[in-house]
Parts: structure tokens; sequence; C-alpha cells
């Protein structure tokens, strides 16, 4: 479908510092993106979407998954549902979503799953989009690291899963594009039950240390 090398058309659903993070990135490797929200005017999306040059604009949440040839998730939790209802299900068939959200509730103040064990925002995401092929990735890292991920002993490792092989296939060539050492896959999407508590192994170290620069690698003996 896509190549390392070929200029991408990327969606992004949420304007957040994540979705703004990973725009970045696309753009940053001369790929075109729409970052999709409510108020594609606010001049906060705006600002940000200017420092990303020409390659970057800003539109409803339908224009970013009506232009996407990949579209990437990067809402809230408790607004990924009425997002992708807003950008219409039928502008994300048959195209690859790489899916970033992680089920947190904050209602107790510290963050913790909302789901788990028996489900996952990355299967729920799949059954909202039966026509599309949803892979799990960069949702184990704060969105300072998702792109060209520096570290003293070397680029962490991305995990990643989904149902679909070849959407898989392309998805590892962006995390290797985004400059991960190596882009491991772990099944289907219901590893994502998996990866949604990595995540929260993140988030409890970080809280502990007040520091959030660190990240996973896969060790092989």
């Amino acid at each position: 479908m896509y190549r390392i090398g070929d200029i991408l058309k990327i969606g992004i659903i949420g304007s957040g510092d994540v979705g703004k993070a990973l725009a970045s990135g696309f753009a940053a490797l001369g790929n075109e993106v729409v970052i999709g929200s409510r108020d594609p005017n606010n001049e906060k999306i705006k600002t940000a979407v200017e420092k990303m040059g020409k390659l970057a604009c800003s539109g409803t949440f339908e224009e970013a998954a009506k232009f996407g040839d990949i579209i990437v998730i990067a809402t809230l939790w408790v607004g990924t549902e009425n997002a992708i209802k807003l950008a219409d299900q039928k502008n994300f068939s048959g195209k690859i979503v790489i899916d970033v959200t992680n089920p947190l509730d904050f209602s107790e103040g510290a963050p913790k799953l909302m789901l788990g064990h028996n489900n996952s925002a990355g299967e729920q995401v799949q059954k909202w989009l039966p026509e599309s092929h949803v892979v799990k990735a960069f949702n184990i890292v704060g969105n300072a690291h998702m792109f060209k991920p520096e570290f003293k002993n070397g680029p962490p490792d991305m995990f990643y899963c989904g149902n679909d092989e070849n959407a898989k296939k392309e998805i590892a060539k962006i995390i290797h594009e985004f400059g991960w050492a190596n882009a491991i896959d772990l099944g289907d999407i219901k590893s994502s039950r998996l990866l949604e508590p990595l995540a929260m192994v993140w988030i409890t170290y970080g809280l502990r240390t007040s520091s959030w620069n660190h990240a996973f690698k896969l060790l092989h003996k």
C-alpha cells in the first residue's frame, strides 16, 4: 500500500499535545497532514499548524478523516466515540487507523484505567470502525518522545498490535521512520489489553519520580 519515502496523507483526529506531536513528526518527514478538531480556527491550533510548515493544516474531524489515507486517533478517551461520529464512520472505511488512545479515568485525581482485562480501547475502536484496519501504537510514551526519541542508551522500542498484517507492516515502517529502534508486534488487537496497562506503568513511574523522560526497551540475550 505504502512504502517508506512515499508522501502519505495523514488525518489526525485530536488537536491536543499528542495529536500535535504526531502531526509535527509526520510533517517533518515530508507527509501531508490535516489536524482535525471541533474548532479548526482556534488560535492555538492555527499557531501550532503554522510551526509545522506548508505540509500541515487544520480542519474539522470530518475533513481530517476524509483527507487521510492513514488516520490517527489521538483524543482523550471520553471524547473518542463522539469524535469518530463527528468524523463520520464511512470516512475511515478501508483505511489504516492508528489508535493512540489510553482509556484513562481522572475522576479520583491520579489516572486509572477505565477498561482492562476483558476489553480495551483498541478493541473498542476496532468495533466502532469495523471496516478499518486499527493498529494500536504510540500509546506507551509521552508526546515529547513520540518522534525521534533520544535517550543516553539509544532509542527505545515501540510495541504495537492489530488484526491486519499488512496494516501492521505499514505502521512498523512509520515507527522506524519516527526514530524508534525496533517495532515489536504483539499480535492481534486484543493485545491492547497489555499495551494500555503498560502505558499505566509509564504514567505511574512518571508520577512517582516527577520525571517523564523514560521509555521501554526489550532486551534479548
